[in-house]
């Protein structure tokens, strides 16, 4: 299952890390530059949702699909919010709480797994809330502009990227207090 459609698009989204990221490298105006990233970055998330309904709709989903998709999600989300404080975009304590937020609940689900308590850390609201605060931020501080004449996206970005951090300290509050009683548990 490492070459159906659904993982060639998940394995697609982890290739375009460098795309965006080497977008800024390129000797084009900066208003390209954020567009081209822009796109780019909306093309490749929307493939987090296409993938997912592609497995189950051809019956493709797998065990390695499963564990992929969220991999190629974080590295997406991480690499882009390094680029956006590297060009001064989003502020370094954002990109901390994002950034380790990711690696702690991570870490917190492969141990949830290893004693058999993965269900007590499965996705909940506050974390598909997190995402999409995050979906939305990040291409609105890439494109770094205004959109249509109407739309100041730096300032939604800015916004929108705080709040995504308030719920990524929120939602894994929410998955440590799911996991204690298990954790508790195990260690005596």
């Amino acid at each position: 299952m490492f070459w159906t459609i659904p993982t060639l698009m998940t394995w697609a989204r982890i290739a375009a890390i460098p795309l965006i990221v080497g977008v800024f490298y390129l000797p084009l105006e900066p208003a390209t530059r954020n567009l081209v990233a822009t796109v780019m970055f909306v093309v490749f998330a929307a493939t987090d949702w296409l993938d997912g309904y592609l497995a189950r709709k051809l019956n493709q989903v797998s065990a390695f699909g499963a564990f992929l998709d969220p991999v190629a999600d974080k590295f997406l989300v991480c690499a882009c919010v390094l680029v956006l404080v590297h060009l001064g975009r989003a502020d370094v304590f954002v990109g901390l709480i994002i950034i380790g937020r990711e690696i702690a609940i991570s870490a917190l689900r492969e141990w949830m797994a290893q004693i058999g308590a993965a269900k007590s850390v499965a996705v909940h609201m506050i974390g598909k809330l997190k995402t999409t605060a995050q979906m939305v931020a990040i291409p609105f501080l890439l494109f770094d502009g205004m959109l249509f004449g109407v739309v100041n996206t730096h300032l939604w970005g800015v916004w929108l990227i705080w709040i995504a951090a308030v719920l990524t300290v929120w939602s894994m509050v929410y998955y440590l207090q799911k996991a204690l009683p298990e954790i508790r548990a195990k260690v005596k």
